[in-house]
């Protein structure tokens, strides 16, 4: 029988509420705290010197004597930038990775640590991505237990203040899922800094250690990501399609309207700049490029994610996600008239189509998602 939850997870989600850019609180310090009990292995899986590809926004075409004159006039705006993103740019985004944070919540994740390896039978393993970072994960094997559930893996991508010990991995737990949690790059046991890239390269070699030591097939995967998470979630369905299926939860589609709606539009330039060139987190982009079974589940009072406001549902860019999927995949069928129809359905007007691809949680942004919301997407 699987035991209720800690209450120190509510504790670590309701921390989590520093995802996305909005909090400034904690990005003077540096730091990193590791936990290093119950290794189970070092694990070498990707040897390759080069990163995983990443989608990258496509160049502006100028003539070479525009080009130069071009360079010398954008060259503060890159040095800042360069400096903005090094600083404190990437902890405002990853608070996690802050070793101020790591500090104060060592207790409550030594904790949750403990209690997976002990009271699930956790596997913990130290995966070493092709950039040399090592990526901590904890492996819950239930394929003993004989239950369908257990046959499939659910790797768990956290938000950018979550870690594997108190996070989302809890939820497909409780669903007697076999379940792979891990650490993004600088938080807990695991090494590096969380720039896209190398979130990439952890989830390329979180994927490989599944199929390739674990014994899962592709097709046994399903993918499910919280907030910021969807992004090296989407990377994972694009860059391996055979797997079986996505859920993304209170997650947006890209990382630049979040980012502006925070900062004075003097500096919209400066910020555009900054998130394209260092921290392109486009979940959207990445999602069109998987053709398998989608859900997203979107947070009705999400006070993280939208625009405006929590009471503003319509600015909540899960919609955003969601519209942006639904003109890839049905490009005849997604005309003015069609989008006007989606849009009133996220309005709260019934439209069968998109809940195809999309549930309503009536909670805020840091909620835990209960067992009884996660679910496999439709089937192809």
């Amino acid at each position: 029988p699987v035991k209720k939850k800690s209450p120190n997870a509510s504790v670590l989600w309701s921390l989590s509420y520093y995802s996305s850019p909005l909090l400034l609180c904690y990005l003077y310090r540096k730091g990193k705290t590791q936990i290093q009990h119950h290794i189970t292995a070092k694990i070498f899986l990707k040897l390759s010197k080069g990163g995983v590809s990443l989608l990258r926004p496509e160049p502006k075409h100028r003539g070479a004597a525009d080009s130069v004159l071009n360079s010398v006039r954008t060259l503060p705006c890159h040095i800042l930038s360069y400096l903005i993103v090094h600083s404190f740019g990437r902890r405002m985004l990853y608070p996690g990775s802050v070793g101020l944070l790591q500090k104060a919540m060592r207790p409550m994740l030594q904790q949750g640590q403990a209690r997976l390896v002990e009271e699930f039978d956790g596997q913990r393993n130290k995966l070493v991505a092709c950039d040399g970072n090592e990526i901590d994960t904890m492996f819950v094997d239930r394929r003993k237990d004989g239950g369908q559930a257990g046959k499939t893996l659910v790797i768990c991508c956290e938000g950018n203040a979550g870690f594997y010990e108190v996070g989302c991995m809890n939820t497909p737990l409780e669903g007697g899922y076999s379940v792979l949690g891990w650490n993004h790059p600088g938080f807990g046991g695991s090494t590096g800094v969380p720039f896209p890239q190398n979130e990439a390269n952890a989830m390329d070699v979180i994927i490989q250690f599944a199929v390739h030591k674990l014994g899962f097939q592709l097709s046994d995967i399903i993918v499910y990501a919280w907030s910021i998470g969807g992004f090296t979630a989407s990377w994972a369905v694009m860059s391996y399609p055979e797997i079986r299926a996505l859920v993304l939860d209170a997650s947006f589609d890209d990382l630049l309207p979040l980012a502006l709606k925070v900062m004075p539009d003097s500096w919209r330039p400066l910020v555009t700049h900054t998130v394209r060139q260092y921290m392109n987190l486009n979940n959207a982009e990445q999602l069109c490029r998987y053709q398998g079974p989608v859900l997203l589940i979107r947070r009705t009072k999400d006070e993280i994610i939208t625009t405006t406001g929590p009471e503003d549902i319509m600015s909540n860019r899960g919609n955003d996600l969601l519209l942006k999927l639904l003109q890839y995949r049905y490009p005849k069928v997604m005309t003015e008239d069609a989008i006007r129809a989606v849009r009133q359905w996220l309005a709260d007007i019934p439209l069968s189509q998109a809940r195809k691809y999309m549930r309503n949680f009536e909670t805020t942004h840091c909620t835990p998602l209960p067992i009884s919301e996660f679910r496999p997407p439709w089937e192809l």
